[in-house]
């Protein structure tokens, strides 16, 4: 980043931190590396057909399976960004000013509390917010080969978060959450600690939420002697399939048996009779609503926490 062109606090924290900057710059350009490397490599083996002119990726195909590899681990990699984003705005952006009294420097400078905040976040909200879109187009660059296979669903941790809307909202998050922190603890460790776990806990509950956000298509089916299990849509996220029985009653999971419906031996199913078999899931149109909904809600929790750091700034610097 050029600071050529930067002002007063803007110039400052870019300079202070420009060695982070470079680092951000630099894992952005590796991984760029590494997955279009990895996709030259795959391109080297053309794919073979099947049944209907299917292709599929040769088992000779070491680059593809190198490449599948790499995108699982970028996908854990993109799910802990916010949380490292949040902990060095917490940190070494926030904390470490307060705690050193380093702040008071730039206060001399007629530069009022707020503006100095400010700086601080627009800076790195631009740098955090424009490495993340990088690294998103990046996996992007990686999904359309890899993309639905194994460990790589719409719907898994990291590929969801990375094909989306909802990893720049939590980026902004972390930013807001690290500000408010900062301000409130003003001890490093002990803030950047506190931010990661506060950001790891909203992932973690909004991640265990978020396919309660619509309801489930739900399809249903007979449960007799020559009824066959029912089978999910092709791209569609399994929620919960079983059986439901002459009261109505839904009874999840397959009781005893992995034959075509074990409804077939009553030995080991309840007393009530069984009268059909049902299969909740949301199918591969539920992604963009569900990600749009989610980014509304974190981008509202990113909203209080920044309004509520300029207020602790207002009220400890007025």
């Amino acid at each position: 980043m050029s600071t050529l062109a930067l002002k007063g606090p803007y110039w400052v924290t870019v300079r202070q931190y420009r060695r982070t900057l470079w680092l951000a710059g630099g894992l952005v350009v590796l991984a760029l590396a590494v997955i279009g490397g990895l996709r030259i490599w795959d391109a080297q083996t053309p794919d073979v057909y099947v049944q209907d002119g299917y292709q599929v990726p040769s088992h000779d195909n070491r680059g593809y399976a190198t490449l599948r590899w790499a995108m699982e681990y970028f996908s854990m990699g993109v799910v802990l960004l916010p949380l490292l984003v949040g902990a060095f705005v917490a940190g070494p952006l926030i904390a470490r000013e307060l705690e050193s009294g380093t702040y008071k420097l730039s206060l001399t400078q007629s530069i009022s509390p707020a503006r100095w905040l400010g700086s601080k976040l627009l800076t790195s909200t631009a740098a955090a917010v424009g490495a993340t879109l990088l690294l998103m187009a990046v996996y992007a660059l990686g999904w359309v080969r890899v993309g639905g296979s194994s460990e790589l669903h719409w719907a898994d941790r990291g590929s969801y978060e990375a094909t989306g809307t909802v990893l720049v909202a939590y980026v902004l998050l972390a930013v807001a959450v690290g500000a408010l922190v900062g301000l409130l603890i003003r001890r490093t460790l002990v803030a950047m600690a506190v931010t990661g776990g506060v950001v790891g806990l909203v992932l973690l509950i909004l991640g265990a939420r978020r396919w309660d956000f619509l309801p489930v298509t739900t399809i249903t089916g007979p449960a007799d002697a020559e009824s066959t299990v029912l089978t999910m849509p092709e791209h569609g996220l399994l929620m919960e399939q079983g059986l439901i029985s002459a009261s109505g009653e839904r009874w999840p999971g397959w009781f005893c048996s992995s034959e075509p419906v074990p409804a077939i031996d009553g030995s080991c199913l309840p007393q009530e009779p069984i009268a059909a078999q049902y299969l909740d899931y949301h199918p591969g149109s539920h992604f963009w609503p569900t990600q749009l909904i989610e980014t509304g809600i974190v981008l509202a929790l990113a909203a209080l926490a920044l309004f509520a750091a300029f207020r602790v700034l207002r009220a400890r610097h007025p």
